[in-house]
């Protein structure tokens, strides 16, 4: 079902069954779409990026997590209450051209298509990084095989994919787990090297909680980093349309959120920064790395190599999943090439995969050949370009429920708790994020690639819009 049929069903029950319209199969299950929604919220940004955040911050970088983490559970209810709604693939798409406008669903389709590629291409390049602690073989090779399992993954079925990325969360969240316990054991027991120095004071007694150069400010300019580690949460959302039973299922998973956070990320850090104190972390040192090596135990650095591994493939293979969705999604409303339509027999977007799997590997032979700071720009815009889909989510989920409150949509059966006020405090929170990237020089050049990046949008919507200027999917909606 496309959006601009949306008007003539609106009714809930229609609205679940959304995904045959769509030709997509409803293979994921429960143990899947929990194990997608858990792996979305941990990545490299903890495992590695979490080092330069405590070097910045020292302990309050706990605190910038849970603030954080709950303005991503506000965006993760505002997105099941849209789901709840109407269930449907390439989800945030579909509802920003629903309710901001045909040229909202345009330029949201296409910018998250960018992240996942660009992402994927940062992530197969990184995973083929990895695989040199191990075996001395050519960076490109590793990429190359990666890219192609993956890609073949995707195309034989969605349930392939969802078990992909089942063990690759299972994996993360086992180290997780695995660190927490140890560094309890630690506390507690007193075991390892670490035992005689490890207690819960290092938490405010290294110059206090904020600790940072310049105390609170020190943990708000950590902000940007730390939102950019929850990145990809919002998967879950993409999955709807392909989930057995998205009504029971989704709510479950995204009803996660604050206890995945709770226990992955504060939980974590609480544990490693009560073993090691917050001093002796450096940026680029994986906080993970530094614990091993203070309680010496000096495999460490493998398993967590082994981790970030997985973290990244399991990114990619998100990418993969993700970015054929969204082109067809535009290509099913007229706003992208009908090619990008065809799926194969097991209900897979064939060519908007294909497609987007090659510009992947092209991008990996550019970083090959020209590495440098270019491509670390094009990194840092995609991480706008994820957050411009937390916006939408939050604008769409505010104009849904004032029409719905006013009885001209039927109300969601999960709806967000403060009404539209908490995704009003979510988008102000995304806007003083976006004012600190501002102020870092090194994520500034992210900010003035963004104009471009519409610009380029505006240019091609107005070109299709301009050869079909009577066609529906360029029509204002009431």
């Amino acid at each position: 079902m496309t959006s601009v049929q949306v008007d003539k069903q609106h009714d809930g029950n229609e609205a679940a069954d959304s995904a045959s319209g769509e030709g997509y199969h409803r293979a994921l299950g429960a143990r899947q779409i929990q194990m997608i929604a858990i792996g979305g919220a941990i990545g490299t940004g903890l495992f590695l990026g979490a080092g330069k955040g405590i070097s910045i911050a020292g302990p309050s970088l706990i605190l910038a997590y849970a603030i954080a983490g709950l303005v991503i559970f506000f965006i993760m209810r505002a997105l099941g209450e849209l789901l709840m709604y109407r269930p449907v693939s390439g989800s945030f798409s579909e509802y920003a051209r629903e309710f901001i406008g045909p040229f909202a669903g345009f330029a949201t389709g296409w910018t998250y298509w960018l992240f996942w590629v660009v992402t994927g291409i940062t992530e197969v390049t990184a995973a083929a990084t990895y695989m040199t602690y191990w075996w001395d073989i050519p960076q490109w090779l590793s990429a190359l095989v990666f890219t192609v399992i993956l890609y073949g993954a995707n195309l034989i079925s969605v349930k392939l994919f969802g078990e992909l990325e089942f063990w690759f969360s299972m994996v993360k969240v086992t180290a997780i787990v695995g660190m927490i316990l140890i560094c309890a054991g630690i506390l507690t027991l007193g075991f390892s090297d670490a035992g005689d120095t490890a207690s819960v004071t290092h938490l405010w007694d290294l110059g206090g909680f904020f600790a940072g150069k310049d105390g609170i400010g020190s943990t708000l300019m950590t902000l940007q980093m730390v939102m950019f580690a929850f990145l990809a949460v919002e998967l879950v959302g993409v999955t709807a349309g392909e989930s057995k039973d998205p009504k029971t299922v989704l709510p479950k998973a995204i009803n996660t959120v604050p206890w995945r956070i709770a226990v992955f990320y504060v939980g974590a850090l609480i544990m490693i920064l009560s073993v090691v104190p917050w001093t002796e972390f450096q940026p680029g040192v994986s906080p993970f790395v530094a614990a091993f090596e203070k309680m010496g135990l000096g495999i460490g650095a493998a398993i967590v190599n082994f981790v970030v591994l997985t973290a990244a493939l399991s990114s990619c293979n998100s990418g993969m999943y993700s970015t054929g969705r969204m082109l067809r999604d535009l290509a099913l409303n007229g706003q992208g090439p009908k090619v990008f339509t065809k799926l194969t027999r097991s209900g897979t977007p064939l060519v908007g995969t294909t497609v987007s799997a090659a510009l992947m590997m092209v991008g990996v032979w550019i970083n090959y050949q020209w590495p440098g700071e270019a491509f670390n720009y094009v990194v840092s815009f995609a991480t706008i370009s994820g957050m411009w889909a937390w916006i939408v989510i939050l604008v769409c989920q505010i104009r849904y429920r004032l029409k719905a409150d006013r009885g001209e949509l039927p109300q969601s059966p999960f709806k967000a708790p403060g009404g539209i006020w908490f995704s009003v405090f979510s988008l102000a929170f995304i806007g003083m994020v976006v004012v600190t990237m501002g102020m870092d020089k090194d994520n500034r050049v992210a900010l003035y690639g963004a104009p471009v990046w519409g610009l380029i949008l505006a240019v091609s919507y107005l070109v299709l819009k301009a050869r079909n200027p009577q066609g529906a999917a360029f029509a204002k909606r009431s």
